[in-house]
């Protein structure tokens, strides 16, 4: 990657850290920045059951319960998410590692099969995961082509525990895998 930083300022004066000469260079230090894998499930405004895969789940609070995700307002869930009041949001395991790549997949064909069911407020709620939470959306924060969206959770549930599923390198990777 770029050196993004100055050499040493002279006395006096001071070294501001410089953006990447690129792009590449930014989308490359993400893809190298692992992170967890987890999913969020809504319904279209006609009812259909829409979701995505999401490695920009955060915790925001414990007291009240509330967890934040970033989306591309141009993602094919978008209009779900930007005009429902509830989403689910799934936390995956190794064990989970099909059907991340299946929600990751053509969204047509995120919800074939039997690896959901219909959970609170009608939402699928994905089968064998190591958690899921049910939320009520309490605001989104568009920004440029993108938002911030933040969820109390109001109920949820614990499945097995798993090793970690991550996703690194524009994959879904086990600890321990080799890139």
């Amino acid at each position: 990657m770029t050196d993004t930083t100055q050499p040493d300022a002279p006395e006096g004066t001071s070294s501001q850290p410089q953006t990447p000469d690129d792009l590449v260079a930014f989308k490359q230090a993400f893809r190298r920045h692992a992170a967890g894998v987890a999913v969020v499930t809504a319904l279209s405004p006609d009812g259909a059951p829409v979701g995505f895969t999401a490695t920009s789940l955060s915790s925001l609070s414990a007291v009240p319960p509330m967890a934040t995700f970033n989306m591309a307002r141009s993602a094919s869930a978008w209009r779900a998410i930007a005009e429902t009041d509830y989403v689910a949001i799934h936390m995956l395991g190794a064990r989970n590692r099909a059907v991340a790549e299946i929600m990751s997949g053509d969204h047509a064909l995120r919800f074939e099969g039997d690896h959901w069911h219909a959970g609170p407020h009608g939402l699928p709620i994905l089968n064998d995961v190591t958690a899921w939470m049910v939320g009520r959306i309490i605001g989104r924060m568009p920004l440029h082509n993108n938002a911030v969206v933040a969820v109390q959770v109001e109920q949820g549930g614990l499945g097995d525990d798993d090793e970690a599923l991550l996703y690194h390198e524009r994959a879904y990777r086990l600890l321990g895998d080799h890139a």
